[in-house]
């Protein structure tokens, strides 16, 4: 340990910070920043109905970490895709008086064995999500493993 006036070797921690830490203080801004503006668009729906908008979060995000997350107010709605960008776009999450939809982008071209997909969309179809456990059920999962399947890395 130096005495009093001596030098000694910067410790990590010292000074400006890595860029690993930088990037890592972004991403938890950012989280933080989404969180806040799904916390304001779910404000205004009742409790059944956010807890389904969170259950189906809790999936997207499950299945899918890397996701980039923005709130439309405009739309109000929930966007996860690999970029903000139209085309990278795969899924939203609407919500409605008495159910939520999970938006997939290429929804009329997943397979669907339950036949859960519904719309007549050319290419954007939905799923309705009536209940928290219907969030996370087997059927959804599959779908959105789909969906991210026929998108791979755009």
């Amino acid at each position: 340990m130096p005495h009093v006036g001596e030098r000694r070797e910067p410790l990590p921690g010292d000074g400006e910070p890595s860029p690993d830490e930088v990037e890592a203080a972004e991403a938890r801004a950012a989280i933080a920043s989404v969180d806040a503006d799904v916390e304001r668009l779910l404000a205004g729906h009742s409790a059944e109905i956010q807890a389904i908008e969170q259950a189906l979060r809790v999936t997207i995000r499950s299945a899918f970490p890397a996701a980039v997350e923005q709130v439309d107010f405009g739309n109000k709605l929930i966007a996860f895709g690999r970029s903000m960008r139209m085309r990278g776009l795969l899924f939203a999450i609407i919500a409605h008086q008495s159910w939520v939809n999970l938006q997939l982008a290429d929804g009329a071209e997943l397979p669907d064995p339950e036949g859960l997909v519904e719309g007549t969309g050319k290419r954007i179809r939905h799923v309705k999500i009536r209940s928290v456990e219907g969030a996370s059920s087997p059927a959804v999962v599959g779908l959105i493993e789909a969906q991210l399947a026929a998108r791979p890395g755009d």
